[in-house]
């Protein structure tokens, strides 16, 4: 090893070998740094699941470049000498291997780009900062694109991300099938027994039994189940995932998508996000092999177009998106919601069956699929009136694909309209009907869908229409809401009293949620 080495660290979603900061370099002068630090696991309580996910992942990858030949200086949670954040290790790193330079790629997370942004003043030894080009679309490109836009429509976007990678283009620069979006055609409800083939799950190595033992005994206290572990953690088992995917579920990805199931946690969805997020697939490669799929005829194109406007549309949207709004996100709540989270949503202890369910395969798998989290466990906080900051806290703890940059703006924008508007035109309030269409959850609950009011009554159905009343002066001029005000208004009192009153009634048997759950 030259003295005075290059300092690369890798941060625990950045576990990619073509990562900006290790192309150019060599091996014999250049020290790679990974830390498993206190800060990262505890800033919020994260699942058991997600913290043995990230680090096991990490341990495998450092373990696959000392086999390549690369020098890894690895910290573990448990050594002593650890000090719990990025800074002060890099700082202990510094000190170990006197580097000339510390090359490092720019953070996924606004609080951490800060601290990274700190080092250049903090070290003697100089400091790069390298975009991460991982992704499609850099910070300075979607500014450029979002300047001047009254409105940052994601739709807008998502074409020019596909006319940028020629994803199911024409050679005239028309989208293949004629139509940019397909997903009107997505909408299925769930039919006959929805059998999907199961997913890949991987049995634990040395390597997870270690994260695992470690989990148990340094976070017990953290919410959601650590076994049975069976997510991939490395890049060969998470293309084994993809493999099966493209072989086996993107066919009826697109048409099921939205469709819930009891008890069927992965019915026909990729369960890739954990790998794309944390660094083990590369989404674009995922894009062309879906495209791929299309053209060779195993899978139809609004399945296929579906798979890759998740993708290039809006996982790179959604992050544009955070980098242009922070850190004012974290803060925001346009309709003043106040409310604490109930308990349930750490017990899963509810008679609503649908919400149950999403509680209890997110409390099981660390993952609950996007409609479940949107318009039932998100459409529930938004119209309870649920404090966005307890929501943001929830959602980036119990889910082992969340990390805040695609978390906070779906919850605080999307789910909870907690923007204003800037990222969703209307908010995705919905009363028992649209449970009901898209899943079987009403057929088996202890409440009634189709009552209204009073006791037995569906709860979102009082809900929704208490929701819509309280901000009437918010929402009301709206082009997308009107009509809804026009049915509202066309009830006598008494009806809209019962919506009401119902709904008040329901509000007060929610127990607000302990402390500590979320964060000590």
């Amino acid at each position: 090893m030259a003295s005075n080495p290059i300092l690369i660290p890798i941060l625990g979603d950045q576990l990619t070998r073509t990562l900006a900061s290790l192309r150019g370099r060599t091996k014999n002068d250049s020290v790679i740094l990974m830390m498993e630090v206190w800060d990262e696991a505890t800033y919020v309580k994260h699942h058991k699941q997600k913290i043995a996910l990230i680090f096991s992942a990490m341990r495998h990858f450092a373990a696959e470049l000392e086999e390549a030949g690369w020098q890894v200086d690895y910290v573990k949670l448990t050594d002593s000498d650890n000090s719990g954040s990025f800074t002060g290790e890099v700082a202990r790193a510094i000190e170990r291997h006197d580097p000339r330079a510390v090359h490092v790629v720019e953070a996924s997370e606004w609080r951490v780009q800060q601290a990274i942004e700190e080092w250049p003043g903090k070290f003697a030894c100089e400091v790069e900062i390298l975009p991460d080009d991982r992704f499609l679309c850099s910070h300075a490109e979607f500014e450029e694109w979002a300047e001047g836009r009254k409105h940052l429509t994601m739709e807008h976007f998502y074409r020019e991300m596909r006319r940028k990678t020629g994803l199911l283009m024409l050679d005239d620069g028309k989208p293949k099938g004629g139509e940019w979006n397909l997903d009107k055609q997505n909408r299925e409800p769930p039919k006959g027994d929805m059998d999907a083939p199961a997913r890949p799950k991987f049995e634990p190595d040395e390597i997870t039994r270690e994260m695992l033992s470690l989990v148990k005994d340094k976070f017990s206290d953290h919410f959601g189940d650590l076994e049975p572990f069976e997510w991939p953690v490395t890049s060969a088992e998470a293309e084994q995932a993809a493999d099966a995917f493209f072989a086996e579920r993107i066919e009826n990805f697109g048409p099921y998508q939205d469709a819930m199931v009891f008890g069927s946690d992965d019915l026909y969805h990729s369960m890739l996000s954990t790998s794309i997020n944390c660094g083990l697939l590369d989404p674009i490669a995922l894009c062309e092999r879906a495209e791929q799929a299309y053209e060779d005829g195993r899978a139809p194109l609004n399945s296929v177009e579906g798979f890759i406007r998740q993708i290039i549309g809006w996982r790179e949207y959604i992050r544009g998106f955070y980098w242009h709004f922070m850190p004012g996100l974290e803060e925001a709540n346009d309709l003043e919601a106040t409310r604490a989270l109930p308990e349930f949503f750490w017990t899963g202890e509810t008679d609503m069956r649908c919400l149950s369910d999403c509680i209890r395969s997110t409390k099981e798998n660390a993952h609950a699929h996007h409609i479940q989290r949107l318009m039932v466990l998100g459409n529930f906080c938004l119209l309870a009136g649920i404090d966005p900051r307890a929501v943001q806290d929830w959602y980036l703890a119990v889910y082992a694909d969340a990390y805040q940059w695609v978390e906070l703006p779906n919850v605080s924008s999307m789910i909870l309209y907690a923007d204003g508007g800037a990222l969703a035109t209307k908010p995705y309030a919905a009363s028992g009907n649209y449970i009901n269409k898209m899943s079987d959850y009403c057929k088996e609950c202890s409440y009634s869908v189709s009552k209204k009011t009073g006791d037995g009554a569906c709860p979102f159905n009082p809900l929704y229409w208490h929701f819509m009343d309280r901000h009437r002066d918010r929402l009301s001029s709206s082009h997308r809401i009107g009509r809804i005000y026009a049915t509202w208004d066309r009830m006598g009192d008494e009806k809209k009293q019962e919506y009401l009153s119902s709904a008040e009634s329901f509000l007060e048997t929610l127990e607000p949620a302990r402390d500590g759950w979320a964060r000590d």
